[in-house]
């Protein structure tokens, strides 16, 4: 998603409390980070946050990390989990936002961090062959997560395109995933609790059916 840069941005990031700048530097030790131990997960590509903010604030007993590129993104995550929090009179001590690029996400991740469930909605579909490699669902990825999710742990999937979840669910049979739960109309079907996105409300505004699954390493 394009979006304008925010002269905010910036410098509510520096001062905010649940905000990483450079999350390298804590490796292998995201546990140390939250203020109590809990089970961790992440989203990938957490765009402005409602689905991270909403989803945390139900589940105090669980750890999250928000991971996106774009610090207008962050800058418009962090404000969405401040809001959210307050509404709920919650303190924010279980969610972490930081900057990251997901293709290279072993350098803020290994195999001590023993991620619990990593979320991916709404993902750019890449639909031209030479960029499917970029794809977050791709094998190549789908192969670095499987250093940092612990056995036994999930991903939970959504999109709205329908090549990349055909070609998604090629992709997590080939990396040794088992797909337990798929459908190709979300809410027609829901599993379990849903929380929907700006994305979600917007393509399914659109007639477009909302395809999801959870594989599990």
């Amino acid at each position: 998603m394009r979006i304008r840069k925010r002269n905010w941005t910036t410098q509510e990031l520096e001062e905010a409390k649940f905000y990483i700048q450079e999350p390298q530097e804590y490796k292998g030790k995201w546990k140390s980070v939250f203020p109590m131990e809990r089970p961790i997960h992440i989203e990938l590509g957490c765009g402005k946050g409602q689905f991270m903010a909403n989803l945390a604030c139900r589940h105090p007993s669980i750890n999250f990390i928000g991971i996106d590129l774009i610090d207008t993104m962050l800058g418009f995550a962090k404000r969405n989990v401040e809001q959210v929090y307050k509404e709920n009179q919650r303190e924010i001590d279980n969610v972490i936002l930081t900057r990251c690029n997901i293709e290279q996400i072993l350098t803020m991740l290994d195999e001590n961090d023993k991620i619990e469930r990593i979320y991916i909605n709404f993902c750019n579909p890449w639909p031209r062959g030479k960029h499917h490699k970029k794809r977050l669902t791709h094998t190549r990825q789908l192969e670095l997560y499987k250093t940092f999710l612990q056995k036994n742990g999930e991903i939970h999937f959504k999109t709205d395109d329908d090549n990349l979840f055909i070609d998604s669910l090629t992709y997590f049979k080939q990396t040794g995933f088992d797909i337990i739960w798929k459908t190709y109309d979300l809410h027609r079907e829901e599993k379990e609790e849903n929380i929907i996105t700006e994305h979600e409300t917007m393509f399914s505004n659109q007639g477009i059916k909302i395809k999801a699954l959870i594989a599990r390493r």
